[in-house]
Order: C-alpha cells, then sequence, then structure tokens
C-alpha cells in the first residue's frame, strides 16, 4: 500500500509534540526520511542549541537519505543560528524532495528556506496537514511576531456551562482522565497563570504532577493588592520553578517585602483602572521569552484576558454534569457582550472524547491589540 504525504507529515508531527514546551526560543519541529516508501530517518528538535530535527533524520538515514524524501513540519531554516543552516546539510545529503507542512512565521526569513531548496534544484511542496502544523508552532508564531505570548485558556464546565455550583464548590467537574490531560499540558507550557480569588478560594499547587514526572512551568498569580498569603501552597513547593506575582504600584511595601520574604518574585505592572493592566503584563512576560501561557482562571481574570483579546485559544473539558438553577459560575465574570453580532468567533473546532468528558478546542478569532 502506498502511503500519502499526510501519513508521513502525521508522523512528522508525532515526533515534533517530542519537544513541546522544551525548544524556547525555538519552535517544536519534527522530521522524517522517506526513500521507496520506507523511513530511513527520523528526528525531531529537543532544545535550543541542539540540532534541528532534519539533522537528527539525515544522520540516521546516512547514505540513505541521498534520493529520499523530507517530510518536516516547519520550513527548513536557512541562515546561521546556534546551529548552521538546515538547507545546506539537505543539499549536501542529497535529498530529493522537501514537503514541509508550513512556512517559517518570521516575516524576515519566511520562504528564505524553500526559495533556497528550490533554486537548489530540490522539489518543494508545502502545506501538507498545514493547520495542525500552524496550531504546533502557533506560541512560536505569535511571540516572534508580536512578542507576546500565546494564551490557552482552559476550563472545566459542566453541560449547562457551570465551571462550580452556586456555594463555590468545583472539585471536581471534570474526571481523572482530564485531569491528567491538563498536567500533560502543563508540563508543555511556560507559565500558568491565576486570578488572586482562584488563589485565594482553591490555593492550588499549580505544579505538573505526572507518573512519570514533568516539568513545573512558572507559576503567575495576578494580585494587585498583594493579598496572597505567605502560607499560600504556591509559596510552599520544592519546585525548580518560581512563582511569581504580578501587582501594581498602589501595592503597600510592607507587603512586597512580605511576599519576598516567603520566596515570590514581585513584578509591579502599570495599572488599568485601579488593576494589573493585563496587556502591559502580557508584554512583560513575552519579553521574558514565554511563549505559551496557561490560563487557569478565575472568572474575572478570564474575562480581563478575553476583553483585552490576549486569549488564542480555548480549551473546554465539558462534564456529563448539569448543575441546574440559575445560580453557578461560569467561565467569564461580567456582563459580556449585549448583542449576539458582537460575540467574538472562534475557529478550527476540535472535539474528542478524554474519559468521560467531551474536550473542546478552537483558536480564538482575531482581533487587534490597543
Amino acid at each position: 500500500m502506498s502511503l500519502t504525504a499526510e501519513h508521513y507529515m502525521a508522523r512528522a508531527l508525532e515526533l515534533a509534540r517530542r519537544g513541546e514546551g522544551r525548544t524556547r526560543p525555538n519552535p517544536a519541529v519534527g522530521a522524517v526520511l522517506v526513500r521507496d516508501g520506507r523511513i530511513v530517518g527520523e528526528g525531531f528538535h529537543p532544545a535550543a542549541g541542539q540540532p534541528h530535527a532534519e539533522i537528527f533524520a539525515l544522520r540516521e538515514a546516512g547514505e540513505a537519505a541521498r534520493g529520499a524524501d523530507l517530510y518536516v513540519t516547519l520550513e527548513p531554516c536557512n541562515h546561521q543560528g546556534r546551529t548552521g543552516p538546515c538547507t545546506e546539510a539537505i543539499l549536501a545529503a542529497g535529498v530529493a524532495r522537501v514537503v514541509v507542512g508550513t512556512e517559517d512565521p518570521n516575516p524576515r526569513v519566511a520562504g528564505c528556506g524553500l526559495r533556497r531548496l528550490a533554486a537548489a534544484g530540490i522539489a518543494v511542496q508545502s502545506g501538507v496537514l498545514a493547520a495542525e502544523c500552524r496550531r504546533l508552532i502557533a506560541p512560536f508564531a505569535k511571540h516572534i511576531v508580536s512578542g507576546l505570548p500565546f494564551i490557552t485558556l482552559k476550563s472545566a464546565v459542566t453541560l449547562d456551562g457551570k465551571t462550580a455550583t452556586s456555594r463555590g464548590d468545583s472539585q471536581w467537574i471534570s474526571g481523572p482522565a482530564s485531569r491528567e490531560w491538563v498536567h500533560r499540558l502543563r508540563d508543555r507550557v511556560d507559565a500558568i497563570m491565576v486570578g488572586i480569588g482562584t488563589a485565594l478560594r482553591d490555593d492550588p499547587r499549580l505544579t505538573t504532577r505526572l507518573p512519570e514526572g514533568g516539568r513545573d512551568p512558572l507559576r503567575v498569580v495576578v494580585d494587585s493588592r498583594l493579598r496572597l498569603p505567605e502560607q499560600a501552597a504556591l509559596l510552599q513547593l520544592d519546585s525548580a520553578a518560581p512563582t511569581l506575582v504580578a501587582t501594581t504600584a498602589q501595592a503597600a511595601p510592607d507587603q512586597v517585602d512580605r511576599l519576598r520574604r516567603a520566596g515570590a518574585e514581585i513584578l509591579v505592572v502599570a495599572e488599568r483602572a485601579g488593576r494589573v493592566d493585563l496587556t502591559a503584563l502580557a508584554r512583560l512576560l513575552g519579553e521574558r521569552g514565554l511563549q505559551h501561557i496557561l490560563l487557569e482562571g478565575g472568572a474575572g481574570l478570564n474575562a480581563g484576558c478575553w476583553e483585552a483579546g490576549l486569549v488564542d485559544r480555548l480549551m473546554l473539558f465539558v462534564a456529563p454534569k448539569v448543575v441546574g438553577g440559575a445560580d453557578g459560575f461560569g467561565i467569564f465574570a461580567g456582563r459580556g457582550v449585549e448583542r449576539l453580532a458582537e460575540a467574538r468567533g472562534v475557529r478550527e473546532m476540535r472535539v474528542q472524547q478524554v474519559g468521560d468528558d467531551l474536550l473542546i478546542e478552537a483558536e480564538v478569532q482575531v482581533c487587534s491589540q490597543d
């Protein structure tokens, strides 16, 4: 049976995901070399400073790379960075055809790699599983273009859209399979962000807890008046990742000293309407090199980020439960829009079952930043 280009690109995506969350400031990339219908080399980019995916695949293939087809999720680089240009390695290996998922989103280099290969006589094809490849590198793409981190809003809701009962009971809406899924996501993002309301109500740890371990991301608490207690679980962790508290210049100096002594990093951010300016915070986090932030609420912070146009992806776990009644909590606080015509749209919706829950993912329609 002859396998399709989509089949090999899907394998390249599977490989790329092994490096997801570890390659910053670079994107996650996977590559597969195929000759005579057989995979002869595979690779993925594991970390910045390490060889790119194409190089690992070429090394594994050896002489079998000559005359082979290379499937790679992202356009090969054509510039000298910490490692040499992948285009030159591809030409030296004698690869016959290069199939890419998507072009490099960096406007300064987009298309250069493909043009270099085509000019050397290599057959080039672009756009195979393009949507999937673009989603994989969406955090890198947003950061390289705008300097802002990509924000994924994650929430668990009941079938009637509640995140908690009228008394605030929310543990657990989603099932164990969904919770493990979230921990695997935490392992792949650069930071988790919550509001002070969530920190006070739930006293979360915001760590990655997986059977095989995992990497803790930076923890960010938006706390305009520094109400976080020094006994908070976020400040009592044996974790390599720090806890950062974002506040404003209105926070009392003694409160700043109190939390610093407890081990928190304090980030003073410009304010808007008496609270942390979330767009200013996003820019500061982007300047630290953070590409992907997981927003875990609560409703006030969710609403603030949504209204500021900072949310890029929705990830909703819908549990087979109904709270009922008019009371209870939703994903967002506030009034929202008054007319359906004003509602923000989403695109590329994906639905899958995770345990007993449904996971709905979607990309948020782009809106302009202030």
